[in-house]
């Protein structure tokens, strides 16, 4: 069912050649974490979540588990109301 464990996630990533920065000036260098809200769906409301980088790419680990993460799907990440950037699932 759509309740089961196995479609329940805290932690995605996103390939360091599918990161998009709408801010420049905030992006993350290697090592570096920021807090953020995110969403993977459109019409989802914001979860509180923590970027991680490093070289091998981008971490989000979302406070609460989500359900069904997708490869292939977008990330969208913001500070208050504005967007910062986005990426693909991989």
């Amino acid at each position: 069912g759509s309740n089961h464990n196995g479609l329940f996630r805290k932690t995605l990533v996103v390939q360091p050649n599918e990161i998009h920065w709408i801010r420049h000036d905030l992006q993350l260098q290697n090592g570096e974490t920021m807090n953020v809200t995110a969403r993977i769906r459109y019409r989802q409301a914001l979860q509180e979540a923590t970027l991680y980088k490093f070289p091998a790419g981008l971490y989000v680990q979302f406070k609460e588990p989500q359900s069904a993460i997708t490869e292939g799907q977008f990330v969208a990440w913001n500070i208050g109301d504005e967007l910062v950037g986005s990426g693909v699932i991989s």
